[in-house]
């Protein structure tokens, strides 16, 4: 894998809108953290162009990747919101400059299209973590927010979590793959989509229906995303629907059920996803699992 350089004072972080459109005043916040934290904020009039729920045309919210891609003074390109629409300018963009010059590619949910795509065409870790969209002038001290400038700089990133009572927990150690739940669904069979074996999978996911979580997860489970992994993360799993008749499991019971055959550790209350408490996690770096003082410790190292 390959491992961007880490950030420093003085370094460029560029916003961008692959996906849903966005508004000056609801970057306004992340932009004025990232220069208290000592960043330089790059963006044009592009990051806020709009075409229905879009931020401007697959055309154009292309190109304007594009040029953050191949500008060599940003290090880090910071995508202000998920949606939808990372899928659609995906395959038109040229990562050769990307190659030489490597930069972190951050944020969630949609984003999960960049880090997929390029962990396992590029090896090149990216940065799973909240984004500007929320970012707010009252959350600017957050853990949340700590845990993104620590991914940036290099720091490990160390996470105790509750064990929750379907959790199947043992020491482990691999790459950190993975993300929104959804979004690998859509990505099998595409040039996205992702080797896991000997790797440790996150997934997380919001506002589905439950039968349709067991339908994504026994996706992965038939197409090959659970063999041979050396543990699966379960994040948040938040707003789930259901139907008149339910489906008579929780988000949690369902990806339990789907694993119950299989051999491997299961972690869940890992901080990663469409809830307030969206911790950062380098994808494409070592994570480590441990169990200390009847807590699980997760912790994501700075290296590959």
């Amino acid at each position: 894998m390959i491992i961007p350089p880490y950030l420093t004072e003085g370094d460029t972080v560029a916003l961008a809108a692959p996906a849903r459109k966005i508004s000056k005043s609801e970057i306004l916040p992340a932009e004025n953290w990232l220069k208290k934290n000592g960043f330089n904020v790059f963006y044009d009039d592009r990051l806020f162009a709009e075409d229905h729920q879009f931020a401007g045309n697959d055309t154009l919210r292309a190109e304007y990747f594009q040029d953050l891609l191949d500008n060599n003074d940003v290090k880090a390109i910071w995508c202000a919101r998920g949606g939808y629409g990372s899928a659609r300018i995906i395959d038109n963009l040229d990562f050769t400059r990307f190659q030489q010059h490597p930069k972190w590619i951050c944020g969630y949910s949609d984003i999960t299209v960049f880090h997929n795509h390029l962990q396992q065409n590029l090896q090149t870790a990216t940065i799973h973590a909240t984004m500007p969209i929320n970012v707010t002038d009252k959350n600017t001290q957050s853990p949340v927010l700590q845990s993104f400038l620590q991914a940036l700089t290099g720091q490990t990133l160390t996470y105790e979590l509750e064990i929750h009572p379907l959790a199947r927990t043992a020491p482990f150690s691999g790459i950190l793959t993975g993300g929104n739940l959804s979004m690998l669904y859509s990505l099998i069979g595409s040039p996205s989509d992702i080797d896991t074996h000997g790797k440790v999978l996150l997934i997380e996911d919001l506002d589905e229906y439950l039968y349709h979580i067991d339908r994504m997860v026994l996706n992965l489970k038939r197409s090959g995303k659970f063999s041979g992994i050396n543990a699966l993360l379960v994040g948040h799993l938040s707003d789930m629907h259901d139907n008149t008749v339910p489906f008579g499991k929780t988000a949690e019971e369902i990806v339990a059920d789907q694993c119950r055959d299989l051999d491997f550790p299961l972690i869940y209350n890992v901080p990663a996803g469409h809830l307030p408490d969206n911790r950062a996690l380098r994808l494409g770096c070592v994570t480590e699992g441990l169990i200390k003082d009847n807590k699980f410790i997760i912790n994501n190292l700075n290296h590959a």
